[in-house]
Formats: C-alpha cells, structure tokens, sequence
C-alpha cells in the first residue's frame, strides 16, 4: 500500500511545484525581473541543491567522466536546458501561466511527432496503438490552435479576496498579452529544444549512468551559458539584484525545488513505476495553475483556452496510452 502511495504523492508534490513556479515566475517578472536574468539564477541555484545529491548517492557508482563525456554533456545542456529554460521564460512573459502549461504538455506529443519524422519511431498506423497516437496528435494541433485564435467569453473559475501586489498589473498585463502569439511560438520553440536534448539523452543515457551526475554537470553548464546570454541582453548590474524578496524567492524556489527536487523525485519514480506513470501526472499542474492564476493573479480564463487545454490534455492521455501499449507489445513480443 505504502510503496503505491509515495511514487502518487511524489508526483502530485512534483506537478504542485511546477503549478507555482508558474505563478512565482509571473511576479518575479512583473516586479521588473528579466526572464533571462531568471533563468540565469535558477541555474545557479539549482547546481548548488544538486551537487550534494550527486556526489553523495553516486559516489560508489559513479563511471569515470571522460571530455568525450563533457562534452556530450555540453551538446545536451544546450537545448535540453539552456534552450528549453529560456524560450520558456521568454515566452511566459507574453502569455499566461494557464496558457504556457498547456502547452507545456505538448511535449510528450511533440517528442512522439519528431521522432516519427525523423525515423526513429514506428507509427504502426494500422494498429490502435497507431491510431490513438495519431488522433491524439491531431486533437493537441487542434487544442494549440484554439489557445493560439480564439478567446470566446471569460470564465470565472473562483472568486478570490486575496490580493496580490501586483495583481492589478498583471490583469492588464494579461489583457494585452494574454494571447500574444510571440509567447505561444517562443512556449513551443522550448518545447521542441526539450524534445530534441530528450532525443540525445536516450543516447547518452546508455553510455552514461549517472543521472544525478549529468544532471549537476548540466546544470552547472547551463548557469555558465544562461549568465552569458543574460548579461549580452541585460548588462545592467541593476537588472541582477536580489534585494527584492519576490526575485530572491522566486529564484531560489525555482532552482532548489523545480530543478534539483523534482528531478530527483521524478527519478526516483520513473524506477519505482516507469515513465509512462510519471506522464500521466503532468496535465495536474495545469488545473492548479488555472485555479491558482485566477484566484491570486486575476488572470482571465476563456472559453478557448478551456476547450484547447482539455484537447491537449485528452491528445496526451492518447498518445501516451498508445505508446505504452506499443512497449508492452515490444516486451512480450
């Protein structure tokens, strides 16, 4: 019972940490916080948290880090971090945190349609393993495409007293915002970078054993890489300051609990139930961010972005279901 109920729980903490990075992303960018200078810090925050978890769990098992492997390391950090961190932080800044979740949870989709396309994934169209990987390909362009065009009328999900401080700029930040298509497209590009570092993990994985290690090793790659690209576009010492309690907060919750802790839990998970259980807890942190961005944020929810998210979600479930079934036909032949 017990060993059922910790993987369940560790999700559920895992995608609650993902909803209020969302939220504390918001704030820090509209108290004056640049995305890139975000990013930069959550990378070096995370590095910090991840160090001790490497070193101490993997130092007996451990193989040797060769510069083939460095590098390697290097080559994947780009999209699977540093790539998918910033266009993620970009994007969020000319949409809503509803809206970047959802899409969010195009990544198992997308990963499936590159890996299709470039061959390294067998459709099996005739089969319904096929035919539910492609229908729910379909039903994910169809609910992207709801949250790209259409709005309809607003829902009041829950009406809140609390009040943030900077909730009233955040509404009119969302009204002339809240669809931009620049922050769709850039949410997407992350999306495909994650896709593209994945499809080299699964490579580098079998050559490499160590994901705690990896993962500091990238980490520690990114911050370098982040704090370049930060300081290129904001020079200004000014731009890096933590005094801000909202910036400090949100800098270091996103790198200790959003990077070091949940990926150690979605590892530790991933072992105890396989990643196929891990996926199915993702579009959780989309109804928690859509309660939470309305209530604390008086973000404004559509009808269009109601109706595209539950197409996203219901693509996945789709997707997902036909992948797993494709595995359990690989496994007993």
């Amino acid at each position: 019972m017990l060993k059922d109920f910790l993987p369940c729980l560790a999700m559920v903490l895992v995608q609650v940490g993902y909803a209020i990075m969302n939220i504390t992303s918001k704030l820090a960018m509209e108290s004056g916080m640049k995305p890139l200078v975000l990013v930069a810090y959550r990378q070096i925050f995370s590095v910090i948290a991840m160090a001790p978890f490497a070193f101490f769990m993997e130092r007996k098992t451990r193989p040797t880090i060769t510069m083939k492997i460095l590098f390697q390391l290097f080559l994947f950090s780009i999209p699977t971090v540093t790539a998918n961190q910033v266009f993620y932080a970009l994007g969020l800044e000319y949409t809503t945190a509803t809206i970047a979740c959802a899409l969010n949870d195009l990544l198992p989709v997308i990963t499936f349609v590159l890996e299709a396309f470039c061959r390294l994934e067998n459709v099996q169209i005739r089969t319904a393993a096929g035919h539910a990987k492609v229908i729910g390909t379909i039903a994910c362009v169809v609910g992207s495409m709801l949250l790209s065009f259409y709005h309809g009328h607003t829902i009041d999900i829950i009406e809140s007293s609390i009040h943030w401080k900077y909730a009233e700029k955040m509404t009119n930040s969302s009204s002339d915002n809240g669809t931009n298509f620049l922050g769709l497209f850039l949410i997407l590009i992350s999306c495909v970078a994650w896709t593209v570092g994945f499809i080299i993990q699964e490579r580098l994985g079998k050559k490499f054993e160590a994901p705690y290690t990896t993962t500091a090793v990238m980490c520690f790659m990114a911050s370098i890489e982040c704090t370049v690209i930060g300081f290129i576009f904001e020079h200004r010492i000014s731009a890096w300051s933590l005094s801000s309690s909202v910036r400090l907060s949100a800098s270091l919750y996103e790198g200790i609990v959003c990077n070091a802790l949940a990926f150690c839990l979605v590892t530790w998970s991933i072992e105890k139930k396989g990643p196929f259980y891990v996926s199915m807890f993702s579009p959780l942190s989309l109804v928690i961010v859509a309660i939470l961005s309305s209530a604390l944020l008086h973000e404004k929810l559509f009808i269009g972005t109601l109706a595209g998210s539950i197409l996203i979600v219901a693509g996945l479930y789709a997707v997902l279901w036909g992948k797993d079934k494709e595995t359990e036909r690989e496994i007993h032949g």
